[in-house]
Parts: C-alpha cells; structure tokens; sequence
C-alpha cells in the first residue's frame, strides 16, 4: 500500500492565436494523442485575458504511455533535474526546443518551441481518500519529494541536483 506509481504526465504550451495551433500540432505529434485546448475562466485585465479566450494546450497521459513518455523526455535535460522541480506528490520541468527530444525530427508549421512537462504521482487508496474529503474526514496521502526522488534515480537513473546553501554572515565585522 506504501509503493507509489506514477498517475499521470500532463505537457502543456500556454499562448494565444498563431501559438496555440502550433502548439497542438507539437504536442500532438509527440504524444500520439489529441490536444486539447484550455479556456481562460477569469479576467486578467494586464495581459488581456478574458473568460473563455483560449489560452493554451494540453495533453494528460497515463499508465504506460506516461511512464514510456518521461523515459522519452528525461534525456533531453540529461537526466538530471533540479531539487526545485520536485514537490509532494508531483515534478515538473520544462523543455525549451522540442528538437532536443532524442528521436524527434524539426517539424517545418511549428518551427522552434518549447512545453512544460508537469508529473504525478499517487499511491494505491487514493480514491478512497477522495470520498473521505468529500465526508470531511481528510487525511492526506501525500508522496514525499524524497520518495520522488528515490523512484526517479532507481527507476530513470536520474540525477537529482543539489543546491549550494549560501552562508550568511550574522552580525558586523569582528
């Protein structure tokens, strides 16, 4: 009941016009399923966003497909990721030009464009936690960043990136 599996991979391109329809040509090119496009639903008056403008794309895969994706989109970063991207429960990271994807080839219509790629994790019983947050009775399961991290360097062989804690001087000269 402890083991943790990956739930879902979700690639999403966020833009407007001429971006979005490029946008669902790549990701759907790479994933091999349809793209849907996602609507605004509030008013964001500095960026001229409106309620139903559409505002992005995205594709959600599971089960296996998702695992044979993030096998197919860790080496484009070299398998490493930041300590950063990684939270409770999921990890993201982005991909600046898809043609760094081992195995895809320029395609001419979208030229050079980058996604987020955004991964879930879950353990068995999560839907029975679901109904309990529904009665009010919540108890979280939650998968741990370190349970992330130990999944990804096991099963990708990922390095994970440590950062470098700054020292700060506490006080005056001496």
């Amino acid at each position: 009941m402890r083991e943790i599996k990956l739930e879902k991979v979700i690639l999403n391109i966020g833009g407007v016009a001429e971006k979005l329809d490029k946008g669902v040509i790549l990701l759907e090119t790479i994933s091999g399923k349809k793209a849907i496009k996602v609507k605004a639903t509030k008013r964001i008056p500095t960026w001229s966003v409106r309620p139903g403008l559409e505002v992005g794309v995205k594709v959600t895969l599971r089960g296996a497909e998702a695992m044979a994706m993030v096998k197919k989109l860790l080496p484009a970063l070299d398998n490493t990721l930041k300590e950063k991207q990684i939270q409770d429960n999921c990890f993201s990271f982005g991909i600046h030009e898809y043609i760094e994807i081992p195995g895809v080839e320029y395609i001419r219509e979208v030229g050079i464009m980058g996604f987020e790629v955004s991964v879930v994790f879950t353990r068995a019983g999560k839907a029975v936690e679901k109904k309990k947050i529904k009665r009010g009775k919540a108890r979280r399961l939650t998968v741990t960043r370190k349970e992330i991290e130990d999944y990804l360097v096991s099963n990708f062989k990922t390095e994970i990136l440590r950062s470098r804690k700054r020292s700060q001087v506490v006080g005056g000269s001496e």
